[in-house]
């Protein structure tokens, strides 16, 4: 379980061991809308010389419009971890895309089609490892300008992902990076709807994130207190199980006592 992912434009090769190295759990070297006009073929020449090899984080690379041109740079690089997909708009889309790859994929819905289709996107082939919304773009398709006019379709995106079998989405980008307050509460509410992490495009608003996202204490101790008074198999199997005080617990809250307990692993939450 990722909690920060960093965008870099593809064409600032200078950029990209600074994001390896600036404390996310991902890099997503951007070959869409980051780069600037006509320097999409550098882009792709430096994206795919810095996959040639492995890096200290899962490194992602979002493709563009000329899906092949990017596919022919990047497709088997060793250093890839998987692609995110823009403007998904069909489960089609998705698996014409994995018949031409064998990468993990991450689509990104960003309208109103999409969202109509989240969850035949997001089970759309085995290849899907997570969905995502692209705010900016959802908001321009829907003539919003409105933060709280967004609630459903980001409901939409954790409920599609949750019946899919998918990892909770992570949150869009906060296009503001010096509002780190903002960004801080925009992320409380976002995990408050069932999204676990968030995109960035700056190393300073990961800080904000991870405090947002990262497990208090309490949770800890709840999670623990759940999974050692639960046989997780007979969960599974039967639905529900009853504890030695008297709770209810099926399958999805063992998972997310168990997702808890990663994050807090993974980020040194006392329990």
């Amino acid at each position: 379980m990722l909690l920060t992912w960093l965008y870099v434009p593809g064409d600032r090769p200078d950029r990209f061991e600074k994001a390896v190295g600036s404390g996310t759990d991902a890099v997503i070297l951007d070959l869409e809308d980051a780069v600037v006009a006509g320097h999409k073929e550098y882009a792709r020449s430096a994206v795919a010389e810095f996959l040639s090899e492995r890096h200290g984080v899962p490194v992602y690379v979002r493709v563009g419009p000329d899906l092949d041109a990017d596919l022919a740079a990047v497709d088997g690089q060793v250093g890839l971890a998987g692609l995110r997909l823009p403007k998904v708009e069909s489960a089609e889309r998705v698996r014409a895309v994995a018949a031409r790859t064998g990468a993990e994929l991450h689509p990104i819905i960003e309208s109103a089609m999409g969202v109509e289709f989240a969850y035949q996107i997001a089970s759309a082939h085995p290849a899907v490892a997570s969905v995502a919304l692209g705010e900016a773009d959802l908001r321009s398709d829907l003539g919003i300008d409105d933060d709280a006019a967004l609630a459903w379709p980001r409901g939409r995106i954790v409920v599609a992902a949750r019946a899919a079998g998918l990892p909770p989405p992570a949150m869009s980008v906060y296009a503001n990076v010096s509002d780190l307050d903002g960004l801080a509460a925009s992320c409380r509410a976002g995990r408050r709807m069932g999204f676990v992490g968030r995109a960035a495009i700056h190393p300073r608003q990961l800080p904000a994130i991870v405090a947002a996202f990262r497990p208090a204490p309490e949770e800890v101790a709840q999670a623990l207190a759940l999974l050692s008074g639960v046989d997780a198999a007979a969960a599974v199997e039967s639905g529900t199980v009853v504890l030695p005080d008297g709770r209810f617990a099926d399958a999805a809250m063992i998972g997310a006592a168990r997702r808890t307990l990663e994050l807090a692993a993974r980020y040194d939450t006392p329990a």
